[in-house]
């Protein structure tokens, strides 16, 4: 009798410790999810530096190697990744290729929220283009730019955007592109597009919201669409000068309802505002910034 209360009274005590370490154990994973989850602000997973060791082993790569390395560690905003890009731009020239790699990286970087990372793409990929930062290069790709065959044609085009953008005869490079972009060829026009993203000069907006109007394709409407509102190298402070004008456009019903559309999307991805597609309440918006 003496060793079945024994038993009971140990039992009681199994299940009440069980119990509490259930209970434990679903206190620690929910404290656990409130940290990991998929929702909240961002949560830090190291200090973000450029250590000493990442420094003593990017010596040892290849230049192709470093540009990698580097690439993706400004893609992830460590602090003295621009920094070395920077410093190692000029040793690197003629030692770069477009590999795999380099082509996926720049493909996600083009796309960062970040317009350093995205300069750092574009001076690495000019680089990989083996092109020269100067007036020459201009000189040598404007004819190209201009009466070329379609693949050279549309490879000078985009060049010209990415050394325009970087300074090099700005003004000059906006009138090659601006002339491309009313070609009758689609895919001479898409890239012209793309060359005035890059370009990103204050006087890239307004061809690029004409274009995006009036162009006849729509593959050639939606590239200025997101040339403005989201891809290339203009700043916010220079997409928001677009707003008024695609204020106009989302209530102007000549447009078709796709293109319609693509105008509301740009006044989301720019002003970070989700209203409606109602211009009225795009326009009440905006006059209360204003």
């Amino acid at each position: 009798m003496r060793n079945r209360v024994t038993a009971a009274i140990f039992c009681v005590g199994v299940v009440a410790i069980l119990g509490l370490t259930a209970s434990n154990a679903k206190a620690a994973w929910q404290e656990l999810f409130v940290v990991l989850g998929l929702q909240g602000p961002p949560v830090p997973a190291s200090a973000n530096v450029l250590s000493e060791h990442h420094l003593e082993e990017l010596d040892k790569m290849a230049p192709q190697a470093q540009a990698e390395f580097l690439l993706e560690r400004s893609m992830n905003h460590y602090e003295g990744a621009n920094r070395e890009i920077e410093k190692r731009l000029p040793s690197w020239r003629g030692k770069l290729d477009a590999s795999d790699r380099f082509e996926n990286l720049f493909r996600m970087a083009i796309n960062s929220d970040d317009l350093r990372v995205r300069v750092a793409a574009v001076e690495i990929d000019i680089l990989t283009r083996h092109l020269d930062k100067n007036s020459e290069t201009i000189d040598r790709l404007e004819p190209l730019a201009r009466t070329g065959a379609q693949g050279p044609r549309a490879n000078a085009l985009w060049d010209l955007g990415l050394v325009g953008g970087r300074g090099v005869q700005p003004a000059r490079v906006a009138q090659i592109l601006l002339a491309s972009a009313r070609d009758e060829n689609v895919n001479v026009r898409y890239w012209a597009v793309e060359g005035l993203a890059y370009l990103a000069t204050d006087e890239t907006i307004d061809p690029l919201l004409q274009i995006f109007h009036d162009d006849p394709s729509p593959m050639i409407r939606e590239r200025a669409a997101c040339s403005l509102a989201q891809s290339g190298m203009l700043t916010r402070a220079q997409r928001m000068t677009a707003v008024p004008r695609l204020l106009d456009f989302s209530n102007d019903f000549s447009l078709d309802e796709q293109t319609r559309g693509w105008v509301f999307q740009a006044l989301r991805d720019i002003t970070g505002q989700n209203l409606p597609r109602d211009p009225s309440a795009w326009r009440n918006w905006y006059d209360r910034q204003r």
